[in-house]
This record gives C-alpha cells, structure tokens and sequence, in this order.
C-alpha cells in the first residue's frame, strides 16, 4: 500500500476514535430523557409536529403497538414512494421529461428505500425526476435511518428497565432522531460537499460538444443534499449511476474521504451511547471493540488483495511496476483519483456499515479482494451495520454468545443482569435463519432457472458470486452491487423487494419481541459466577460467535465462488 494509503486509513481510524465519544455522548442526551442539547430551538418544532399528527409524547407502546407503528409507517411510505416514480411525468421539477417508472422496477425501488437498502436497478439522472429524488427517495434516506435507530432505542430500554412493559413511543423516537441528530449533520455536510464542488441544483441536463468533436450529457440536480443523508444515513443510493466515483458526487481526495467516514460515524457513536444508557461504557467499548476489530481486519484484507494485484497477471508472469506515478494493483474498475487502496478501505467500510455507495466497482476486485465485501454482506452486517439495526444485531448475537458460555459452564445465562430464557432464545434463532433462508433460496432458483441465468454475464464461480451478492446485498438491506449481472427484469426486481423486506422486518421484529421479553424481567444481582460481558475475553468470544454463525452457514458458497476463482487463477 502506498503512503497516502497508509495515512488516509490513519485519518479515517484517527477520525472514528475522536467522533465516536463526542457523538455517542450526544445521541445518547437526545434518547435519555429529560433536557438534552438543542431544547431551545429543537423542542418548539417538536411540539408542533406532536400536535399537528396527534402524538402524546408522554404515552409509551408495548412492544407489539411499536412493532405495528414500525409496519404501518414503513407501509405507507412504500405507498408513497411508489407514487411518486409511476406518476412522476405528471408532477413538477421534471426538467429532463422523464417519463414514469416501470412497475415492477418502481416495486423494488419503494421496497430499497424503505428498508434503508437503496439498491438501484436504475441509473439515478436518467430515470428519477428531480422531485422523486427529493420527496421520494432523499425522504426515505432519513426515515429508513431513523426507523433503525429507533428500534435500537426501544431494545437499550428493555435492557435498563425493571419489570417493565412498555420500551418507548416510535414516534417520538423517529422525530426525536430525524430532528436533533440526522437533519442538523447531514446540513452541515452537505454545505461542506457543495464547498467542495457537488452539484446541487434545479437544472435539467445540459448537453455539450467536447474538443474531440463528441456530445456529453452533464446532468444536474440536487444531489449534495441526498449524498449526504445517503452517507450518515447507511443508505447508499447515489444520485448519479456511477455512484460516489462520479465527480458530481465526490470530486476529489477530501470528499472521498468525508464521504467514506460518514458511512460508519453513527454506528460507532451508538455503541458509546449504548454504555452511557445502560451505565457500563465498558460493555459499550466491548461492542465497539468486536465490531472495530472485524472492520479492520476486512479492509486490511480488502486493500492488501487489491494492491497486491490480480492473480491472472501474476500467473502470466506479468510485472505490474510500482512507482510514484503509479501505484500498482489491480486497477481495473478503480476510480483512477483514489487507486486501489482507497477503493479496498470504502469497499470494507460500506459493506460492513450496511451503506452499499461505492466508489470502484466490486466486480473488478481479485477474487479474495472480492470475497471482503461479500462476507461482510453475510456476516449481517455488524461491522459496525447500518443505524441502529447494525448494534441490535450485535447485541442479539451478544445474547447467542452468552447463552452458549452459559451452557458452558452449566448455569443459566444471564445478559446485563436478565436471565435468558426459551423465548429470548427461539427469536435468536428467527433472527439468524431468516436472512440466510432467502439468500440461498433465491440464488439457488436462480442459478438454474433459464430465464435469470440469461442476466449473469460471467460463468463459473464469478457468476455465482455475483448472484449471491445480490441477494446478500438485498438481504443485509446494503444496497451495493457486485456487476456482471441484469438485475432489471421481472424476477430479480420482485424476488429482491422480497428479500429487501424479509431482511429489515423479518429481523427487526424478532428483536422487538426481544425487547418485548426483556424489559418485563427483573435485575439478576452480580455473584462471582456472573460471566462478564464487559471484558476483552467477551470482545473474543463475540467475535468469533459473530464468525462462526457466518461461516457455518455460507461457507459452502463461498468456497464455490471467490475462493475457487482465486484458486483457479493460481493452478
């Protein structure tokens, strides 16, 4: 790697240990009751929204009515969502005259947004109206993201009450969140964005001859704005085709780099918060740790595979020279702006984050490069995971890793003081097997069925790596593609709205029903024979767990796809 690689990955750790408590402690005001910062100019706006939509802020849900307002918010934004792509050739701010969107692509486009996926089957200038992007799609940036961290809320709330039978209201949880910690970063961002050269306008494309004599559409719109709620939100949906290697999006070094951290910011910071609200930052820490280590080690691996090179050339004994001009590596689908390191360090930070924006193209990556991104995908995306869903899947693996240290030692295990039992137990499991169900399930059907085999463009285990990657992407509601494959027909578009919805709803009401269980039971007091959640051995333990439940699960996929390729570019 070469040393700007090394010091931009120092700045993006350098960045996460600094923000991570100035963040965390914030975020953690906003949720912990009572006065928090910004009650001067956040509470009025607050008090008006709750008496225009009939809220009381001071009545809490059960978990089962939080649950529901989840779904029926969730639903009728898909509704809206929709809407707004099949009629969008009948509403304002269309310069371009675009015309309205097909109905199964506009299907899984409102299914991708609301479950925070942002997958695009669809090239963002040439297919969505300056008011879809807005309304439609950067709204859902922020309701997607808030609905996350709301559920996160209610599960930290079970683990501090006592006897309990409510874990919070969603709606005072989803304004609460958009209001005081989404809107005012993402302004500020996309202020600093636009300083730096992102579009952000109300202007059709314009049309330009080049010096060769050629044509070039220049688009423009307002991008700024969705890039950086798409960023601090783990969304990921870009506004151009191209995604954050489009100039329009990031046009140098510095946004790159903005643009790469906001993608873990929030999720780290929500492990800080996690130790202030339930009163253990060891425990917070702990977390912090496990998810860190599982980043790092991705993007060192990520970075190393890429900068090594591709097997294919080595193979061939061709030389790929190293100097200052040019850093070597694989290079192909690179950004040529930021070369191969910087595309392995965001390649392991958007897919460990839940974000899906890229800024190189994962098709392109060796196979072991490749195989980064993916097994982030299939560990669930906990690394740190997208807002609030990432740390919740982390404490529901937490709980699996102290019922298996609790069988261990032969006493009943015990999580932050609550015993877990039976029914904390079967929606673990739920919660495990759901994402691998339609994973697997719908890349098996279609990697033998004719008419979606017609979409893969690459044979062999290149193309079932990039079948499994789609829905991997879908599933873990990422939204980044592997290429080399037509995901615009009627199959892929419907069976991966399916997956895009089993992958949020399907995981978060098992946690919900968690927190449902938890907040009803009474403190265990500590005895020595408490195993310890706050201590390096548990980071160990977590993260292996984390590991293990992964690989027993897909590494038979895996050793089909990019770990045969690599092989095979070697023997």
């Amino acid at each position: 790697m070469s040393a700007a690689g090394w010091i931009q990955l120092l700045v993006f750790i350098g960045l996460i240990f600094v923000f991570t408590p100035i963040l965390g402690g914030y975020m953690a005001k906003v949720w912990g009751g009572g006065k928090a910062p910004g009650d001067r100019v956040f509470g009025p706006v607050e008090r008006v929204i709750y008496r225009v939509c009939g809220i009381n802020p001071e009545s809490e849900q059960r978990w089962t009515v939080y649950t529901f307002s989840l779904l029926a918010f969730s639903a009728v934004s898909l509704l809206f969502v929709y809407g707004f792509q099949r009629l969008q050739s009948h509403l304002p701010f269309n310069p371009d005259h675009l015309q309205a969107v097909r109905p199964d692509l506009a299907w899984n486009t409102a299914a991708s947004f609301i479950t925070n996926t942002n997958w695009q089957s669809y090239g963002g200038e040439s297919t969505m109206s300056h008011l879809t992007q807005m309304a439609g799609l950067a709204v859902q940036n922020f309701a997607s993201a808030a609905a996350g961290l709301a559920v996160m809320v209610a599960l930290i709330r079970s683990l501090t009450r006592r006897k309990g039978r409510t874990i919070g209201n969603f709606w005072v949880d989803l304004i609460r969140t958009t209001l005081r910690i989404l809107l005012p970063i993402a302004f500020v961002a996309a202020i600093v964005l636009v300083s730096q050269g992102v579009v952000q306008n109300f202007h059709a494309s314009v049309h330009a001859t080049t010096v060769a004599g050629g044509s070039q559409t220049i688009p423009g719109g307002p991008a700024a704005s969705q890039i950086s709620i798409k960023q601090l939100g783990t969304n990921g949906g870009g506004f151009f085709n191209t995604n954050s290697a489009h100039p329009f999006e990031s046009p140098n070094g510095l946004t790159n780099m903005i643009e790469m951290f906001f993608l873990i910011m929030i999720p780290f910071a929500a492990t800080y918060a996690l130790g202030l609200l339930i009163k253990g930052k060891k425990f917070g820490w702990t977390i912090f740790g496990a998810m860190f280590m599982l980043m790092i080690i991705s993007i060192g691996v990520a970075v190393g595979f890429e900068s090594h090179g591709n097997p294919q050339f080595n193979r061939a004994g061709v030389t790929q020279q190293v100097t200052a001009s040019s850093p070597g590596g694989n290079a192909e689908g690179k950004d040529v702006r930021f070369g191969p390191s910087a595309s392995g360090e965001w390649a392991g930070a958007t897919t460990g984050s839940s974000n899906g924006s890229v800024n190189s193209f994962h098709d392109s990556f060796t196979p072991l490069g490749g195989l980064v991104p993916l097994t982030n995908l299939l560990l669930g995306e906990v690394t740190p995971g997208g807002l609030g869903v990432g740390l919740t899947g982390m404490l529901v693996l937490a709980i699996l890793t102290v019922f298996i240290a609790g069988l261990m030692v032969g006493r009943t295990p015990e999580f932050l003081g609550k015993k877990i039992q039976a029914a904390e137990m079967k929606m673990v499991v739920l919660h495990i097997l759901f994402a691998p169900l339609v994973i697997l399930g719908f890349a098996a059907v279609s990697v033998v069925m004719k008419s979606s085999v017609s979409s893969i463009y690459n044979s062999g285990p290149h193309g079932l790596s990039e079948v499994v990657y789609s829905f991997a992407s879908s599933a873990g509601n990422n939204g980044s593609a592997f290429g080399g494959i037509t995901t615009n027909t009627n199959w892929y578009n419907t069976t991966m709205g399916i997956t895009m919805l089993v992958g949020r709803f399907f995981l978060i009401i098992p946690m919900l029903a968690i927190a449902g269980s938890l907040v009803r039971k009474q403190a265990t007091p500590v005895s020595a024979g408490t195993f310890r959640t706050d201590t390096p051995l548990f980071g160990g333990l977590l993260t292996a767990i984390v590991v293990i439940v992964a690989g027993l699960t897909f590494f038979p996929v895996l050793a089909l796809g990019p770990i045969v390729e690599h092989l095979v570019g070697h023997f």
